[in-house]
């Protein structure tokens, strides 16, 4: 019986501080802004900045000869097989340049001599810095005080603030 009264009284106890508590009045008022501060952030945005440059051609390799020696003699052989008296000759002369050329194709076709200046894009990172608004340095005063806030926007000359009076007790 004893314990029973015993946790009444501190159930009881519990129930007049949480019942004091709850009964704190609170209300809203205003307060008069005194400075609202822009603050900033600063955040670098990178961009991407890019422009044309040329090149000079560049041969994709070393150009060989020996095309041309080996078809330069098979066309000599060739035209010399053709013709006759001074005919031959001629034959040999025109078989030789004939095979020189064909020859020269056929080993360097991959190589591009006539490729002129050409354009090439090339682009780059830049940092890019700008300044965003963080927010706003609210100071305002209050019952005599001064008290200090972020906010998200500059409230003009007045901000509500919220009130809430309880007993204090020493």
């Amino acid at each position: 019986m004893k314990t029973t009264k015993l946790v009444l009284a501190g159930l009881t106890a519990a129930l007049v501080l949480a019942s004091g508590a709850a009964l704190a009045e609170q209300y809203s008022d205003r307060a008069r802004v005194v400075s609202a501060t822009p603050e900033y952030d600063r955040v670098n945005a990178p961009r991407q900045e890019c422009y044309d440059e040329y090149q000079a051609a560049q041969p994709y390799g070393e150009r060989s000869y020996g095309g041309s020696v080996i078809g330069g003699i098979t066309g000599a052989l060739v035209g010399n097989q053709i013709g006759r008296g001074h005919g031959r000759e001629a034959a040999t002369a025109l078989g030789a340049i004939t095979g020189a050329i064909v020859g020269d194709r056929l080993q360097n076709q991959n190589i591009d001599d006539n490729r002129g200046p050409r354009s090439v894009r090339r682009c780059r990172e830049i940092d890019n810095w700008e300044n965003r608004l963080a927010g706003y340095r609210v100071v305002y005063e209050y019952g005599g005080h001064r008290y200090a806030t972020m906010m998200p926007n500059d409230p003009g000359n007045y901000v509500r603030v919220r009130v809430s009076v309880d007993a204090y007790e020493d």
